[in-house]
């Protein structure tokens, strides 16, 4: 599994090791009047129906489509500043860090405005999607079992069967992974069975992972019985191809995370980004962010701020340094018993 920048997640300090890219990909257009250069933790497949509908719209743009890990992203904005012309990222915390830092700029419009206040920060950050986090389970290996539906559920099972989840669980490396840090400070600061449940874990001798991408893959081909809070957009793709697995959205709290973008201070094509922002906005958007599993930010009664992550300076607590080391200290004791 890839591994992000230990360093980078400490300290945001000075990185000895280049900025990495995953995958990338070239939207064409002719003639070419404009180019946006996107950096962004969202898969291609998932993204690419958003990108064609944008050029639809906007003849002449072409696209250039990089993914990297959230810490990776954080990386090549806050430290190499490579010339993007927006930001898309899971790592709701990284993105705040970013404007925080003076890295992000000013985006106004109809849209914008339109945005509740918990999903625009300082017309900076814009939340556009709202994905909860969920388990994957494969229903075989529950097979006997009841399902869990909470934490406390979870906890009691594999306590009562260890030899069953035994290596069999995956989770985030909040170490590593800059969303698997965001989940695990927000679980951690609203549900008190967070610590108990990691200790659980760390007992069975958790995997560990840098996406939910490959948390879920490892349940689909048998060798997880378990990913906890995987991204859900994620999951029900999954779900919907694969028999034998199931999603569980607990009962006692889920964490809904804002996909958010930005445009960066040394963005070459900020009118342009800036009409990709409206765009991912707007009403016309919604019908393919559902179909590609993305939850729209505001797309339904549902979705609302009890349930959401919101923007805003809260998110920068846990990357104070001081505070980022306690918490990474005390998760690796509790995750890590056996090494």
């Amino acid at each position: 599994m890839r591994l992000a920048l230990l360093a980078l997640c400490l300290s945001l300090g000075t990185s000895a090791t280049a900025f990495e890219i995953e995958a990338t990909r070239t939207y064409a257009a002719n003639p070419v009047r404009h180019s946006l250069r996107i950096l962004s933790t969202a898969d291609i497949e998932i993204f690419e129906p958003l990108i064609e509908a944008f050029q639809i719209e906007n003849i002449g743009v072409e696209i250039l489509y990089d993914v990297a890990s959230s810490t990776q992203v954080m990386q090549a904005i806050h430290q190499d500043a490579i010339d993007y012309d927006l930001v898309i990222s899971s790592a709701m915390d990284l993105q705040i860090k970013l404007a925080n830092d003076g890295f992000a700029q000013v985006h106004r419009s109809p849209e914008v405005d339109a945005l509740p206040d918990w999903a625009n920060w300082r017309d900076e950050v814009f939340g556009f999607t709202a994905e909860p986090a969920v388990l994957v389970i494969s229903k075989d290996a529950f097979a006997g079992m009841e399902i869990p539906q909470n934490r406390r559920d979870l906890i009691s099972l594999m306590r009562s069967n260890p030899s069953a989840f035994e290596q069999q669980i995956g989770t985030y490396d909040a170490r590593t992974s800059g969303l698997g840090y965001l989940f695990a400070t927000q679980d951690a600061r609203n549900t008190e069975t967070y610590w108990q449940l990691t200790e659980v874990m760390g007992g069975l001798n958790a995997q560990l992972y840098c996406c939910s991408n490959e948390m879920i893959s490892d349940v689909v081909n048998g060798h997880l019985a378990v990913a906890y809070n995987v991204l859900g957009s994620y999951a029900r793709a999954r779900v919907a191809e694969t028999p034998g697995l199931m999603i569980i959205e607990m009962d006692d709290y889920i964490s809904v995370m804002m996909r958010t973008v930005l445009i960066p201070k040394n963005s070459e094509n900020p009118q342009i980004a800036g009409d990709m922002i409206d765009f991912l906005l707007s009403a016309r958007a919604k019908p393919i962010l559902r179909n590609v599993g993305l939850p729209p930010v505001v797309d339904g009664a549902d979705q609302t701020p009890l349930r959401t992550i919101r923007l805003g300076p809260g998110l920068l607590v846990f990357l104070d340094q001081l505070r980022r080391e306690t918490f990474l200290r005390n998760w690796t004791g509790s995750i890590l018993q056996n090494e």
